[in-house]
């Protein structure tokens, strides 16, 4: 006869391995090294969106890493959040090391890219929000501070991005994200890390690091004032500036876009300095291979 623990484990545990299907266990080690056993690595989709910060993945989307991400995101797997959380701190760190001002006073703040919110209605659960949450334990257990701000919301709805070509994910989320009121001065208590589970096209990443970036830099600016005004002003203010300086300029893949004066400005308080992701498309990763 089954105990009332066992009733309990088979609610809390997944009945297999989230990777394999190995039976009674989260993961298995096998699995675990996969997603987290090699060291994480810069990664570049192609073509990369103009705007996207340098971003590092702990292991590319395929096989078992691919069916831990989905059992966690479609199956609700919740379990899997903490070793998915570890492989994304490992990605934080590994950006950390190579960013610029990643120095900069304050804990390192994790930005989740937001689902949509009939997608979090349906799961159940927010993953990536979860996932941020599990990295951010990790990385201040191994002596970085580090915190979540869930700031960024969808400002209006957006089509699913799955059987959309890179130019459609761009065109898609253009101007589909915002930074919550109330976010804003948040963003200004340290330097910023965009989180995300999977990057494919980069699209969703470019679009949260200019709206974060647009919203710290119209904060630090304008100092108290900014509670006078919506965030989305910033963010559209910055995005007409910089349109009309670089209008007609061909961007070199892997440039920023930003000039030497906006360099530095980049590298203050609530900017963006890196992203991270727990996967990335194979091509990303074979892009930096040589």
């Amino acid at each position: 006869m089954r105990g009332w623990w066992q009733d309990l484990a088979d609610l809390v545990l997944p009945a297999e391995c989230g990777g394999c299907g190995r039976p009674r266990t989260v993961l298995c080690p096998r699995c675990r090294a996969v997603l987290a056993g090699a060291a994480p690595r810069r990664v570049r989709p192609e073509p990369e969106p103009s705007g996207l910060p340098a971003v590092h993945a702990a292991a590319p989307y395929a096989d078992e890493v691919r069916a831990v991400l989905l059992a966690h995101k479609e199956r609700g797997a919740l379990a899997l959040a903490a070793p998915l959380g570890a492989a994304l701190a490992g990605a934080v760190r590994a950006g950390l090391r190579q960013a610029p001002g990643a120095g900069a006073g304050g804990p390192v703040l994790l930005v989740p890219v937001p689902s949509a919110r009939r997608a979090v209605r349906t799961r159940g659960h927010d993953p990536t929000r979860r996932i941020a949450l599990a990295a951010a334990a990790e990385l201040r257990r191994c002596g970085t501070p580090a915190r979540v701000l869930a700031v960024l919301r969808q400002r209006r709805a957006v089509a699913d991005q799955s059987g959309l070509d890179s130019r459609q994910r761009r065109d898609n989320l253009a101007g589909a994200l915002t930074v919550a009121g109330a976010g804003v001065r948040l963003l200004l208590g340290g330097p910023v890390v965009l989180v995300d589970d999977l990057m494919t096209t980069g699209a969703s990443l470019a679009e949260a690091a200019r709206v974060v970036g647009a919203a710290a830099r119209g904060a630090a600016s304008r100092g108290p004032a900014y509670d006078r005004a919506p965030a989305a002003v910033y963010a559209a203010r910055t995005r007409e500036g910089m349109g009309d300086k670089h209008r007609g300029a061909r961007r070199k893949e892997g440039n920023s876009v930003y000039d030497t004066g906006e360099k530095a400005a980049a590298n203050g308080p609530g900017e963006v300095i890196c992203a991270a992701v727990v996967a990335s498309s194979p091509d990303s990763f074979a892009i930096n291979r040589n």
